[in-house]
């Protein structure tokens, strides 16, 4: 399995054999990275891929130096679920878009 950012499709990817099983879609917003979606293919499913993808796009996220907006709720709930990464949310953005139509 490799984990990896697509920084081209705005994703990163979940491999297995070279086949994407999972994926955490992203806009950029500056320095900032809004995580949208998460998916994982249904044979993966509680076998912790999407919490070994998550992990692994906030700690790209945070040796950058940047900040994410987690509108995704499987993102969302990771980090409220992990408190070492609620110093990179930004609070106020997600806000913003949340209210934004």
């Amino acid at each position: 399995m490799e984990i990896r950012n697509d920084p081209e499709h705005r994703r990163y990817v979940v491999e297995v054999d070279g086949e994407v099983v999972g994926k955490a879609v992203y806009e950029r917003r500056d320095d900032r990275v809004v995580f949208t979606h998460t998916e994982i293919d249904d044979s993966l499913e509680g076998q912790g891929v999407g919490s070994k993808l998550a992990s692994f796009a906030l700690e790209d996220v945070r040796a950058q130096g940047g900040k994410v907006v987690p509108l995704c709720p499987f993102i969302a709930r990771y980090i409220e679920r992990h408190d070492q990464y609620a110093d990179l949310v930004d609070t106020a953005l997600a806000d913003e878009l949340r209210a934004s139509p």
